[in-house]
């Protein structure tokens, strides 16, 4: 019997559970922190170089869409963070059922986020 397989993925209609989407957003958070590297040390030798570099330096970020980048990038370290301590605890058999893997899933969102409204605020 052959078996009746699709030819093609529909990904807009594939609907993931929220453990899967927050799996995914950790790949997503450490691949963006790693491309970031570059420009985050090219930020932090510039402003430590001199006086006039730091002025510079305060200028770029000054800009709100260099402030979002950042933002984007405060997002990518907690969120990275919040899901490795859960995967962590994955690993050691802790929380594997579907509710309290349900449950740690959205808690690893709403922390991430909290975390990164609240610091954002702070440092905006």
């Amino acid at each position: 019997m052959a078996k009746t397989r699709p030819k093609h993925l529909d990904l807009p209609k594939i609907r993931l559970p929220i453990p899967g989407i927050v799996s995914i957003l950790h790949r997503v958070s450490g691949a963006l922190m790693f491309l970031a590297i570059p420009v985050v040390f090219w930020l932090l030798a510039g402003s430590l170089s001199s006086e006039a570099q730091f002025e510079a330096y305060r200028g770029f970020v000054s800009h709100p869409i260099i402030k979002l980048g950042l933002l984007v990038l405060l997002w990518a370290y907690l969120h990275h963070a919040c899901a490795g301590i859960r995967f962590l605890l994955l690993d050691i058999h802790k929380g594997l059922e579907l509710s309290t893997a349900r449950a740690t899933a959205k808690a690893v969102i709403v922390v991430s986020l909290a975390l990164t409204a609240i610091i954002g605020g702070v440092l905006w």
